[in-house]
Parts: structure tokens; C-alpha cells; sequence
């Protein structure tokens, strides 16, 4: 039997860390609380912490600070809760290494599904999972394939840069800045419209309905997510 999973929370307000007790401990996963940044670090470097839930607004630092510190040590999850909803704070948190970011108030269901979604992203980062199956498709890392079924879709060479990118780090928000720097290099990461025109060419060929795409969710104003279907852990 696998051990739980170790979540760190650190959160200021404590009706919602109260909140979070009451929605994850029924899953079974071990909660960690701190109430600072300050205490928030040394849990973090603590072992055994799978994922990180920050708040950004913190008595002691901006939460922000607190992102880049924790990404520089580790590559443990970050999924940022907070009250702040302006693309510009999403993007740098984002741009910064954090793994998702959740708008307080927030749906229980919904962030439960951004969890197991950081959490399997993780576990297939660390056993170096070649393959992704997404919306029925299987997008072979390795040796640059794309399946639906018996049937090989034939993407261009950029085209496949950019699932692979988005597949490699699949459930996780991807901003157009990370996503155009990696796919077509630094001269390129401010070339938003430039994305766009991929991505729709992209989602013409892998998804079933492109005009409502299920494979290639857009985080708007920010960036773009490759959906994975939900699974225990």
C-alpha cells in the first residue's frame, strides 16, 4: 500500500485552512500547516512534502518571493490559492515555476481536481513516463508519435514541439511566454499571436471537435493546460 500524500498548506486565514482540513483529510493525505512564509519554508524543506498550497498574501512576504525560493530548491507542486485574480499576478506566479493557481472562493471539486492533476503530474515526472494519453490520444514522448486508436496523426515538426511541450507537462498551466521560450526560443516568448495560429493549427488535427477543444484547454489571458483525465492516487 502507497503512503499518503503529504500536503503542505500555508495560509494565513485560518477558516480556510479549517476548510482544507475538512475537504482532504477524508482522501486519506496527510496535512501540514503553517501560517507564514517564514514557517512555510522550513516545512517545505522538510522530506516527504508531495505538494504545496500557497497563499499569496502572507503576513511576513509577498507569497510570490515565496514561489521562487521554493522552485529553486525543489520541483515539489505548487498550487497557488489566492484572492488575487489579475491575469498579471496568475502570469508572474506562473512564470515563476507554480504548477496552478486557484482563485479564492473556490469550488472544493474543482480544486481536488487541480490536486490530483499536480500530484499525477508529479509521479509521471519522476518515473520518467514516456508516454501521455490524453483524450484518446497517445503522444509518445520518445520517439515523436501521435496515435488515436490504430491511427497515426502526422503532425510537422513544430507542431509536435509543441504537444510534446504541452504533454510533457500535462494538467499544468503553461504560460504563452514558458511555451513560445522553449518551443521557438527566447526571440520569440513575446509572439502571443504567433502561438495562437499553432495552437488552432494543432487542435485541427487532434481534437475531435476543434471549436470545442477537450485536449487543449486555453487559461485565458495567460496561457494554455493539455488535460489528462482524471485518475485516483
Amino acid at each position: 500500500m502507497s503512503k499518503p500524500h503529504r500536503i503542505l498548506v500555508i495560509e494565513d486565514e485560518v477558516a480556510i485552512r479549517r476548510l482544507l482540513r475538512a475537504v482532504l483529510a477524508p482522501q486519506g493525505w496527510t496535512l501540514v500547516e503553517a501560517a507564514t512564509a517564514q514557517e512555510g519554508l522550513v516545512q517545505a524543506r522538510l522530506p516527504g512534502v508531495d505538494l504545496i498550497l500557497l497563499d499569496l498574501g502572507l503576513p511576513d512576504g509577498d507569497g510570490l518571493d515565496l514561489v521562487g525560493k521554493l522552485k529553486a530548491e525543489r520541483p515539489t507542486p505548487i498550487i497557488i490559492l489566492s484572492s488575487r485574480d489579475q491575469e498579471e499576478d496568475k502570469v508572474a506566479a506562473l512564470d515563476l515555476g507554480a504548477d496552478d493557481y486557484v482563485t479564492k472562493p473556490f469550488g472544493t471539486a474543482e480544486l481536488m481536481a487541480r490536486i490530483r492533476a499536480a500530484l499525477r503530474h508529479a509521479v509521471q515526472q519522476q518515473g520518467g513516463r514516456s508516454v501521455v494519453n490524453a483524450g484518446g490520444l497517445a503522444i509518445d514522448l520518445i520517439n515523436r508519435q501521435v496515435t488515436r486508436g490504430e491511427e497515426k496523426l502526422h503532425l510537422s515538426p513544430t507542431e509536435f514541439d509543441l504537444l510534446r511541450f504541452l504533454a510533457a507537462h500535462a494538467g499544468k498551466i503553461l504560460t504563452h511566454r514558458q511555451i513560445l521560450k522553449e518551443v521557438w526560443g527566447p526571440a520569440k516568448e513575446d509572439e502571443v499571436q504567433y502561438l495562437r495560429v499553432y495552437i488552432r493549427m494543432l487542435r485541427q488535427k487532434i481534437e475531435s471537435d476543434p471549436n470545442a477543444p477537450g485536449i487543449i484547454q486555453t487559461e485565458p489571458g495567460i496561457g494554455y493546460r493539455l488535460v489528462i483525465s482524471d485518475e485516483s492516487l
